[in-house]
């Protein structure tokens, strides 16, 4: 385990509290808990961090996420565990995680409309954009 290198919510409280009133409101988005805190999950596997993965796997377990779906969250996309809903949220996040790569495309996006109204497209891309965030602080500062 790494010593934090700066304690970045108290030397940018006002900055933190922004970020935890967006995860506040999210919390409350119709897309439902489990749903963000499995996008929360998957993109802190594929940014490797483990402070955030330990908090959401513990979330989605306390929530009653079977351990298996929680096993399997990697291989989503060959994993019988996944709703259609949750693969295209799923493929969205690791769009947006990863979008220096893969710039977001519309094959990516269209799917989401299937499942989610617009205001929850935009919660989602606000819930993946936050986890970023915590993701990049958490493993820059070494949380």
């Amino acid at each position: 385990m790494s010593t934090l290198r700066l304690p970045y919510s108290q030397l940018s409280p006002d900055a933190y509290k922004g970020l935890l009133a967006t995860k506040n409101a999210l919390a409350a988005s119709s897309l439902g808990l489990p749903l963000i805190e499995l996008v929360y999950l998957r993109i802190s596997q594929i940014n490797g961090c483990a402070f955030c993965l330990e908090m959401h796997a513990k979330a989605l377990r306390q929530g009653g996420m079977a351990q298996g779906k929680l096993d399997s969250l990697a291989g989503w996309r060959i994993s019988g565990h996944f709703s259609e809903a949750e693969r295209a949220a799923l493929a969205w996040a690791e769009s947006l995680t990863e979008v220096a790569r893969t710039n977001a495309p519309d094959e990516v996006f269209e799917p989401l409309k299937a499942h989610f109204d617009d205001a929850q497209i935009s919660d989602l891309a606000f819930a993946i954009s936050l986890m970023n965030a915590f993701n990049r602080l958490a493993i820059g500062m070494r949380q």
